[in-house]
């Protein structure tokens, strides 16, 4: 198939309309067969659920050109898992499993001239969603939702490659105890977006938010999950019920254990126990992994070992054999490359 004529190996992380995108209804207490559309825009009622109280979640996954040719994706199993849980929590309809995976397998081919080639360093990143559409005024769920995905190609989420970035240590909370911090709503988003311009004024990359309760726990920036490295190689990640549960860092601390032979530990993070790391990466759909080379808490820095210049040598060796999976050079677990085009 054509390719079409993009600039690949300089396009950004920005929304580009492509030739198709999916959609199906839920009314009448059913969701309805879905399938592809043209029309680039979503129009509802001025008193829609999503308008109104926020009422949407979303997902976010790739398509990749493998080194043999092939159109795959990265356990897309998991973001429908994932994406239940988030209709679950707010009182919207679950997407069957099949019909989530259906939704992208016929995104994808429909899309496949934009998916791009491999070697070129850019995917095609695949945005899931839900929202109530119908209306209400009174506080409440909405009687009727859709459930549309699209998909883009993209550069790396961070320009310039990946580089280590400078880290501050937010004052704000990103979620409450018991709260919706451990889904993928829109409104958690919404509620980083202050946070993270404010920092990034301020000449840093992302937050690092504490949480919320004591404020001494490490959590994750908003848009990606902590890892670090100990000084005797042990992959370590926080554990907390406000954080949202990454497939890359789950995939990750997978591979780090049953395919690296490393040693790994999930669990509460102190920020006291920052400084003694010697690499830390955030780690996301996005990005993969992105190293992290220093940590401002109020004008005090932590700078790691690992340094500002490239990726820890434990950071670098995960990333490699994800990105290896992915690709299609290195053999992962049975199911985690989804194959869309031969």
């Amino acid at each position: 198939m054509e390719k079409k004529n993009l600039d690949w190996a300089n396009l950004g992380f920005n929304y580009q309309p492509t030739d198709k995108r999916y959609s199906a209804l839920w009314k009448d207490g059913a969701w309805q067969p879905g399938g592809l559309i043209d029309d680039p825009f979503v129009h509802i009622s001025e008193s829609a659920g999503v308008l109104q109280y926020s009422q949407t979640g979303f997902e976010g996954l790739k398509a990749y050109t493998t080194e043999d040719g092939r159109i795959v994706c990265f356990r897309p199993d998991m973001n429908a898992k994932r994406l239940a849980d988030t209709c679950d929590r707010l009182h919207m309809p679950r997407i069957p499993e099949e019909q989530f995976i259906e939704a992208v397998d016929m995104l994808v081919k429909a899309n496949a001239a934009w998916v791009p080639p491999f070697g070129s360093g850019a995917t095609l990143y695949i945005r899931p969603f839900i929202y109530g559409s119908g209306p209400v005024l009174g506080v409440q769920a909405a009687h009727t939702y859709e459930f549309r995905m699209y998909c883009c190609p993209v550069g790396p989420y961070f320009k310039g490659g990946v580089k280590p970035l400078t880290i501050t240590v937010s004052d704000y909370d990103r979620a409450a105890p018991k709260g919706s911090g451990h889904i993928k709503a829109g409104l958690n988003y919404a509620m980083s977006l202050y946070a993270s311009y404010e920092a990034k004024g301020r000449g840093f990359s992302e937050n690092m938010f504490l949480d919320s309760a004591t404020h001494t726990k490490v959590e994750e920036t908003g848009g990606a999950n902590f890892v670090f490295v100990t000084k005797e190689g042990k992959l370590v990640t926080p554990k907390s019920s406000t954080i949202l549960p990454s497939i890359t860092r789950r995939s990750l601390m997978y591979v780090a254990k049953e395919m690296l032979g490393l040693e790994t530990e999930e669990r509460e993070v102190p920020f006291s126990e920052v400084p003694e790391f010697v690499e830390c990466g955030l780690c996301g759909t996005a990005a993969v992994i992105c190293p992290v080379g220093c940590i401002d808490d109020h004008g005090k820095e932590i700078r790691f070992p690992s340094g500002m210049e490239s990726f820890g040598p434990v950071l670098q060796k995960l990333y490699d054999t994800l990105t290896g999976i992915q690709m299609g050079r290195i053999k992962g677990p049975e199911g985690w490359v989804h194959e869309i085009i031969a």
